[in-house]
Formats: C-alpha cells, structure tokens, sequence
C-alpha cells in the first residue's frame, strides 16, 4: 500500500467511525470489539508474516534497544514537564504512560510498511514485541499499580502476561517454526488478514474518538504531544547513528518512535480513574497531528544522507 493509499485510507475510516458515533449505529462496546478483532486476529496475522524474514543478529538487538533507551528519557522528560507545569500525579502518570508507549502496532505496522516498505515490516515487529510491547508489560504495569492505587504487579502476574499475550505468541512461533516461504493458500490467507489491520483500527479509533478537554488539561496534552511526536523520534535520530543496524531498520525504529500514543495505555489508564479525559484527547488529538507528523518523519529519514 502506497503511502498515499494509507492516509487516505485512514482519513476515510476516521470520517466514516465518527459519522457512526454520532448517528449512534453502533453499540458502545464496538471499539473495544473491533480492537479484540485486531489484537487476537490481525495482528497475530501481521507478525507471522514477516516475523520469519528476521535474521536474529546485532541489528534485532539494536532496534530492540532504542524504545527502552527512549524509556529513560521519557521519565526524565516528563518529571522535568510535571515539576514545570505543577502537573497532578494523575497527569503525571498518564504522561509516563502516552510519551513511553506510541501506537507501533495497530498504526505502526501498516505505516511503517506505507512509508517505508515491505522490508522495514521485520524490524517494526521487533520494536513493537521487544520495546513496546515489554515496556508495557513490566514499567506500564508499574506506573499503573503506583498511580493507580492497586497492588504493585508481581513477576509472575508479569511472566503471565506476556506469555499470553497473541502477538508475543505468534512471534514466537514465527521465529521458530514458521517457513519464511509457506505456502501460498498461507502467506495470501496472512496477508490479507493483516491487511485488515489498518482499517480496522482506524474505524475503531473514530467510533470511540473522543476531542473535548477540560481548559485546565491544555498544557499537559501539548506537552505530551510535543514530546511524543516531536522529542523522541529526534532523541531516537541521534541514537541510531551510533548502534550497529543498516538504514532500514534505522529508519524503522525512529519511525516508530514517532508514532501516536498507544491506544492501550491510554485505555489502561482511564480503567484506572488516571486523568481520563487527559488520556483520551492523547490518544484522539495524537493519531490527528500524526497524520501530519509521521509523513514530514518519513521525508526526513529517506532525505537524509
């Protein structure tokens, strides 16, 4: 898919699930169904497909390396915004939440393969299972558990939630048994059900897309915003030049370092009474700009020398 097919794309289905959020034609859990949709079918589907392509070496490991890097930065980045702007915990935490974890799955995966090609699909997988996906696992579950009020997550509860996790399975499975070439009734069946990511959850995103914010939550989502789309894919730039990996998967991981906040933190942190409608315009505002965002990103990085 072209990238000019992929933003059309999902301009239209963001249109037509806010068209279907106000005409009320959907139920109000169709969201959360449609994400399930994606999370046990699509995306299973999408990292079987191109998990296999990966030839496990230092690159793997660098692309790997450069979310959790950004983990650091986003801590130090969002203390140093929260003592600045006299930030609530709430806010406080759902920052920590939106700035470390970015949408590198259900928007990263189909962009990534837009803006840069079928051969960066590889190393996308490993940025979103290695970085966000453990990032999520093990810092997401803490800040949830320290800002949140429950008990703070044990290593088993940690170990189980990655071992259950589908697209961490179909990794697995993709890394170890699965022929780089199956069979065609296969690779087209994969295909086209990773296909149906992007549309999916782009109509997901419109039926539940909420843009109203409290006057008094402005500076904290410009803040996010800025840091999440604008400071860490530049933190990312830089630290790409000096790990051992070739320009695709530099670009992809810096390109995904760009991408939106992740839908999931966000929902994570409104379970969780953490500023909801905070975490929700994140979410909402951030796959707008994006559109904006992550194109001028993908210039740059085929620009650059």
């Amino acid at each position: 898919m072209a990238a000019f097919d992929a933003f059309a794309l999902i301009l239209a289905m963001l249109a037509l699930g806010l068209v279907f959020q106000r005409l009320r034609l959907f139920p109000d859990s169709a969201p959360e169904v449609l994400n399930k949709v994606v999370l046990y079918v699509c995306l299973p589907a999408a990292v079987l497909r191109y998990a296999p392509r990966l030839e496990l070496g230092p690159e793997v490991i660098a692309v790997a390396a450069v979310p959790w890097a950004l983990l650091g930065a986003t801590v130090l980045a969002v203390s140093g915004v929260t003592r600045l702007l006299k930030l609530r915990r709430d806010q406080h935490a759902v920052l920590l939440l939106c700035v470390a974890l970015g949408n590198t799955s259900f928007l990263g995966y189909p962009l990534v393969r837009a803006l840069l090609g079928e051969d960066a699909l590889p190393y996308a997988v490993i940025y979103d299972q290695f970085g966000a996906f453990l990032i999520l696992s093990t810092f997401g579950l803490y800040v949830l558990a320290r800002y949140g009020g429950d008990a703070e997550p044990t290593w088993r509860d940690i170990a189980r939630r990655i071992a259950t996790f589908p697209p961490f399975l179909a990794l697995v499975f993709g890394l170890t048994l699965m022929p780089v070439n199956p069979p065609d009734w296969i690779a087209g069946g994969l295909q086209r059900l990773a296909d149906a990511l992007l549309p999916l959850v782009v109509l997901a995103i419109g039926l539940g897309l909420k843009l109203k914010l409290p006057r008094d939550e402005l500076k904290p989502l410009a803040a996010g915003l800025a840091l999440k789309l604008l400071v860490m894919p530049v933190l990312a730039l830089l630290l790409v030049v000096w790990l051992p990996m070739d320009a695709v998967a530099a670009d992809t991981a810096v390109l995904e370092s760009a991408m939106p906040p992740m839908i999931t933190a966000a929902a994570l942190a409104i379970s969780h009474r953490l500023a909801p409608s905070l975490a929700s315009a994140l979410v909402g505002y951030g796959i707008l700009f994006s559109l904006a965002t992550l194109p001028a990103w993908a210039w740059l990085l085929t620009n650059l020398p």
